[in-house]
């Protein structure tokens, strides 16, 4: 009788998965994902003023204290929001060469999920649903699909 077909056994379980409603997770994580995002805005050439829209339209104040003091705490919406984009940084890199992963987020865009508009506009009028969609796209660009 043939063996049942089965995945193989692996020491690796799947990654757990991180609670942002956790303060201590928001704190652990924070610091980092903020000069990740200065970095990224840096990369991409975005201005302060698209940067702050992409957080959620933070205010002045609190964008300018934040690029200068970044050890700071997050809430649990511009964590994920910082998470999509590095996720989203990450694919491009993966896709093109350094200089179009960087000019990539404004460019206008043929693809029907833009119409013609930069990835960048997109995703400050759509939020964090267009965030998610952004990256999604880019992930499976990078699967082949």
């Amino acid at each position: 009788m043939p063996m049942p077909l089965a995945y193989p056994a692996t020491q690796q379980g799947p990654a757990p998965l991180i609670d942002l409603s956790s303060r201590a997770e928001r704190d652990r994580l924070s610091s980092d994902a903020i000069r990740a995002f200065f970095n990224i805005m840096e990369r991409w050439k975005i201005k302060d003023s698209d940067a702050r829209l992409l957080l959620g339209d933070m205010s002045n104040g609190g964008y300018y204290a934040l690029k200068k003091k970044p050890d700071r705490t997050l809430d649990e919406d511009r964590l994920r929001r910082i998470s999509y984009l590095v996720g989203i940084f990450k694919a491009l890199n993966i896709l093109y060469s350094e200089k179009l992963a960087d000019q990539w987020i404004q460019l206008s865009n043929k693809n029907r999920i833009f119409g013609g508009r930069t990835p960048l506009s997109y995703m400050i009028r759509g939020g964090l649903p267009a965030f998610q969609t952004v990256r999604r796209l880019l992930d499976a660009r990078r699967g082949g699909h």
